[in-house]
């Protein structure tokens, strides 16, 4: 599992990416130029406090570990977003809303045309 190295990385999966909503999360996907997937994690300070944003960021991790692994696709940046239910959210049901989220935003990344109605937006 690598990670996105700055900033830029994030802002670009917010711009130029497709967002799914999930139960205690906010997922955002977008192309990248490397050939591996990669994944950044985030929670902010409406979470609560740092004992709070550290265990939302920890479930977090864990999650991808168990159920973003075999679903990443090579390419991809992946970008979870903390809200305030996910450190107190039941964890089957993060799961399985993690993955029809990853489901959906494959859905519509790599459609058929997709790529380049994401890339010629980008031109404009």
């Amino acid at each position: 599992m690598r990670t996105i190295p700055s900033r830029a990385g994030f802002l670009a999966a917010r711009s130029n990416g497709v967002k799914a909503l999930s139960r205690g999360l906010v997922i955002q996907a977008s192309e990248n130029e490397a050939s591996q997937w990669r994944i950044g994690l985030t929670a902010t300070k409406k979470i609560g406090n740092a004992v709070k944003r550290n265990r939302a960021r920890r479930r977090m991790r864990a999650l991808a570990r168990s159920y973003l692994v075999p679903l990443a696709q090579p390419g991809t940046d992946y970008v979870l977003i903390a809200r305030r239910d996910t450190v107190d959210a039941d964890w089957k049901d993060m799961a399985k809303g993690l993955q029809k989220a990853i489901c959906y935003l494959h859905r519509n990344i790599y459609r058929s045309g997709a790529r380049q109605t994401v890339k010629a937006s980008d031109q404009k």
